[in-house]
């Protein structure tokens, strides 16, 4: 068997509310691997409504790994949320006109760049993760967590401001397992590989 078609919308029978996401994101802003799925209490196109203040004019992207799983009301905050902060005030006096254009001229808004969600990441429900971080492959983001600084490879966090609960594996085994990039091979590899995917003994891998 040569496991699911990544390219069907739905890939559980008689359910749609869990999707293969890239078959269902229109914005060019949102770039999603292969088999990441998501899955939602109500619709899947509640997925782009999630994605904060993704603005064309910005430039900012969210992009994300392969074989991620992410829940329910998992929200992205974009760079368009971003207010003056080192100023006097932070209201956005410009956007308002009226003799109120000029107040932006010479300045610029904080832009912490693309937010990147690495390979086989689990984001639980209700989590948030800000502009401009990267979340390293295998981490788990714990459900309601913050995420306001970088997660590091095979990490759990979790709380507001998230932090590190612990590490999934040893350092070797994590050093191991970045070199190897299952989520790269082709899929009947991948197929074949599942029961030790599904298993702790990474000796076992057939690469």
């Amino acid at each position: 068997m040569p496991g699911p078609d990544k390219n069907q919308i739905f890939p559980l029978k008689n359910y749609n509310r869990l999707c293969f996401l890239k078959n269902i994101i229109k914005n060019k802003n949102i770039v999603v691997g292969d088999y990441t799925y998501y899955d939602d209490f109500e619709n899947v196109e509640n997925f782009e409504r999630n994605v904060k203040y993704l603005f064309d004019f910005i430039g900012d992207k969210l992009i994300i790994g392969k074989f991620c799983m992410i829940a329910s009301d998992a929200k992205f905050i974009m760079n368009g949320a971003n207010h003056l902060n080192k100023s006097i005030s932070t209201y956005p006096f410009a956007i308002f006109g009226n003799g109120w254009e000029k107040a932006m001229e010479g300045k610029h808004y904080p832009k912490k760049g693309d937010l990147v969600i690495g390979n086989d990441v689990w984001i639980g429900y209700n989590a948030t993760i800000m502009a401009g971080i990267n979340i390293g492959d295998g981490a788990i983001i714990a459900a309601n967590a913050t995420v306001t600084k970088d997660v590091a490879p095979y990490t759990i966090v979790g709380g507001n401001p998230a932090k590190e609960i612990r590490k999934r594996f040893s350092e070797e085994k994590i050093k191991k397992l970045l070199e190897i990039k299952w989520w790269d091979w082709e899929i009947e590899k991948i197929t074949k590989n599942i029961p030790y995917l599904t298993d702790e003994n990474i000796d076992d891998i057939i690469y």
